[in-house]
């Protein structure tokens, strides 16, 4: 068959590719021939899609011209040798761009060697066209989750359906978004589901301080393809190639097949979404259903989690890390009205000395001892308890406590400000017997904290 003939008849990017069948499935992946559109994309390329090589030579491996990808073999794979044709709109990590690709099968085939047209499109933005155009009832299923996400109250509990939906999609015994924090390295659980009888563990078991450095490994793993999908042992033995500790850990889980996607906002990655021993039969359809789900998932996290953020610097003192001023209001506000009759509890807090530090050190030293006196009272009370007052002042309110408990913690705190060298705290508690008189214990505290300072002061002024 002229191939040469067929893919210069074609207006769009197009190449022949030969696929070698083998006992367990397939062999070399070669692309043959290609047209001048496509023969440019690789010796002339547009900025931003370059290939690994700029020199096109017939019937070569088509790992001269990219990095290995799982997911354009099997499509390769199904169409010519499966004689399937596919469809598929991505956003490879590798490029900033959008491929909108067809996979058809082409001639017969000559011994063990199967033939396939690779036809592609680039759009350096997303095409809302493409993305839309989509089978029906993959089209209800993703109108259904965005009818839950826009009509939510809880976000976490509306994903927490969403995932539970995918897994039975997908077929799959597991199911999990995990939200990954770039600042901080840590990883958190957004939402998982399970199938029924399933032995895997849940994904807590596993994410620890040191998680954060398995998942950043995912990003080579997947090697700037759009995502990761791994049907059988064959597939297993890429994961083991490029990524052996994450390799050892999937099969110490019990883990013989995944599906893998990045979450994304932009070029910011939230996170991923995946489906572990799924039925490797829909890996097509999975395929096709995460794409579209995660462009939009994506999106709604990202909107998610700008809210988290913002509503966290509204309430936190962005220097020490505990609650603000304005948070502590709204919580004196709300004890103040409400119908509690536990006893409410205060302790004030006000640095020793800040000023003349910062006059003769600078407000980077009174800045690391403000965060010192933060420590301080973590080792003592929750986070939620602790407000920073503004300025040098601090407040610890607490309810159903007694004066003696609250004492005691102040001994505690001062106590520890012995580990730090120039920290000293000038301290004042009171404790009212219902949370309406919380205003009272404030007074009450801020005044024996003023006393405890002027003592501080005159202790100062004798040893002089």
């Amino acid at each position: 068959m002229d191939f040469q003939n067929i893919v210069d008849n074609m207006c769009a990017m197009t190449c022949v590719v030969s696929v070698e069948k083998i006992d367990n499935g397939y062999g070399e992946i070669r692309i043959v021939t290609g047209n001048r559109a496509y023969i440019d994309s690789i010796e002339n390329p547009a900025p931003g899609v370059e290939m690994l090589t700029r020199e096109f030579i017939p019937n070569m491996l088509y790992t001269q011209y990219m990095t290995r990808d799982l997911n354009f073999e099997d499509f390769c794979f199904r169409a010519a040798v499966k004689k399937k044709c596919l469809h598929s709109y991505v956003h490879p990590d590798r490029m900033d761009v959008w491929f909108n690709m067809t996979f058809m099968p082409v001639g017969k085939d000559e011994g063990n060697i199967s033939y396939c047209l690779y036809i592609m499109e680039i759009n350096f933005e997303a095409s809302s066209e493409h993305l839309s155009n989509i089978s029906p009832d993959l089209a209800s299923s993703v109108l259904d989750m965005c009818i839950k996400l826009r009509g939510t109250n809880d976000f976490r509990v509306t994903m927490g359906h969403i995932i539970e939906d995918i897994q039975k999609m997908c077929d799959a015994e597991h199911c999990c978004i995990l939200l990954m924090n770039e600042i901080e390295r840590q990883c958190d659980v957004l939402c998982e589901a399970f199938s029924e009888g399933s032995k895997l563990l849940p994904m807590e078991t596993y994410v620890d301080d040191e998680f954060y450095n398995i998942a950043e490994s995912w990003t080579d793993t997947i090697a700037g393809s759009n995502c990761l999908i791994v049907k059988d042992e064959r597939d297993m033995g890429v994961v083991k190639e490029r990524n052996p500790a994450w390799y050892e850990s999937l099969r110490h889980a019990k883990v013989y097949n995944i599906v893998l996607f990045p979450l994304k906002s932009g070029n910011q990655l939230l996170g991923y979404i995946w489906a572990l021993n799924y039925d490797q039969e829909r890996a097509v359809r999975i395929k096709e259903t995460l794409e579209v789900t995660t462009f939009i998932l994506g999106s709604e996290l990202g909107n998610h989690l700008l809210l988290d953020r913002l509503r966290f610097m509204s309430s936190k003192d962005m220097l020490t890390g505990v609650m603000n001023r304005n948070e502590m209001n709204n919580y004196v506000d709300r004890l103040a009205e409400g119908k509690c009759d536990q006893s409410v509890g205060v302790i004030f807090a006000d640095l020793n000395g800040l000023k003349t530090v910062n006059d003769l050190e600078g407000h980077s030293a009174g800045d690391r001892l403000l965060k010192k006196a933060a420590d301080v009272f973590r080792t003592v009370f929750a986070d939620h308890d602790i407000y920073r007052a503004g300025g040098d002042e601090f407040a610890i309110i607490v309810t159903d406590v007694r004066e003696s408990d609250l004492e005691e913690k102040m001994g505690k705190i001062r106590q520890a400000c012995k580990r730090y060298k120039g920290l000293s705290l000038a301290l004042g508690c009171a404790v009212e017997d219902n949370t309406k008189k919380v205003l009272a214990a404030l007074k009450l505290a801020d005044k024996r904290m003023y006393d405890d300072k002027k003592k501080y002061y005159e202790e100062v002024e004798k040893s002089v």
